[in-house]
């Protein structure tokens, strides 16, 4: 163990002292995860400002879409496991604020297809370079190598979760 030691190793040595019984182990690396999206929630709403992380995530999945940054609601819905009436809301105050349209799909009378306009191209985009800036200052301390790691062991966590 590195002489770097943090909070969640000082409250891991107290339960230790506590109930020297049971494994504490998991504690070592999900409160650490846990203290670290508290900071990547503000490094996020820095970034994306009056823009919201809903309004991201929505935009982001149109513009990973590419030209012409075009999907239905039930796309976006996929995208950003949402249900219909909360897509219906998150579009409706996209509109508003003028970074999206919304038209009737050609190619399906009864459906819609949502597109992402200049002004939305531009906030997506700030926000994401905003995002990565905050991002590369939260891994600062890694290596790219550390990072590498990090990104294949949290890949080897997170797909158990994303299987079930």
């Amino acid at each position: 163990m590195q002489n770097n030691r943090d909070e969640v190793d000082r409250l891991i040595a107290a339960w230790k002292r506590e109930r020297p019984d049971l494994d504490l182990s998991p504690l070592a690396v999900l409160s650490r995860i846990t203290r670290i999206a508290r900071h990547l929630d503000i490094a996020r709403r820095d970034a994306f400002a009056d823009l919201e992380t809903w309004g991201f995530d929505v935009l982001a999945a149109l513009r990973r879409a590419g030209a012409p940054h075009q999907l239905s609601p039930g796309q976006l819905m996929q995208e950003t496991m949402v249900t219909s009436g909360t897509m219906t809301n998150r579009l409706d105050r996209l509109e508003e604020l003028q970074l999206i349209t919304r038209e009737q799909d050609p190619d399906d009378g009864r459906g819609s297809l949502v597109t992402l306009t200049k002004s939305g191209v531009r906030a997506v985009d700030a926000a994401l370079e905003g995002l990565l800036e905050n991002e590369r200052e939260l891994l600062g301390t890694l290596t790219a190598k550390d990072r590498e790691l990090l990104a294949d062991l949290l890949r080897k966590l997170v797909t158990e979760f994303d299987e079930n």
